[in-house]
């Protein structure tokens, strides 16, 4: 009894699906575009670069300015970049290179360099001459 009262139902319900589902139609999409450049409308033009000048973040005044740049100054900023790098190169090569290193003090613009051999390894002082500021690093010895 109970067996075919869900049969009954199910098939109702099948039935009722069948029934109820009409008869549907596709439709094919077609691409269009829409930037005239692209083959899209020509009455698009004005509203897309009205559009790009909105989300335009890009001040070419502003930008120009920054261009600008002094030759001298790049140049310090160079040779800063390059001695601190020599110098690097050297506090590894002779820290686990075996040769140990040798406690050295370097000044340039408005940094100080000490260089303080210890037991734990090198400590690297590096301070800011105009602001007062200092960094350590230590270097640890193996």
């Amino acid at each position: 009894m109970m067996r075919t009262a869900l049969l009954t139902l199910i098939s109702g319900l099948l039935i009722a699906l069948t029934l109820g589902v009409s008869d549907s139609s596709a439709q094919q999409f077609v691409y269009q575009p829409k930037n005239p450049a692209f083959g899209g409308n020509p009455v698009n033009y004005q509203w897309m670069m009205q559009s790009a000048d909105k989300q335009n973040r890009f001040d070419a005044a502003r930008t120009a300015a920054g261009f600008q740049r002094d030759p001298l100054a790049d140049f310090q900023q160079s040779l800063q970049r390059q001695v601190l790098s020599q110098l690097t190169r050297d506090i590894v090569t002779q820290q686990f290179g075996g040769e140990g290193v040798e406690e050295q003090r370097f000044e340039f613009g408005e940094f100080s360099i000490n260089v303080v051999p210890g037991t734990d390894g090198v400590q690297i002082i590096i301070g800011n001459v105009l602001s007062g500021d200092e960094t350590s690093i230590t270097v640890p010895s193996f």
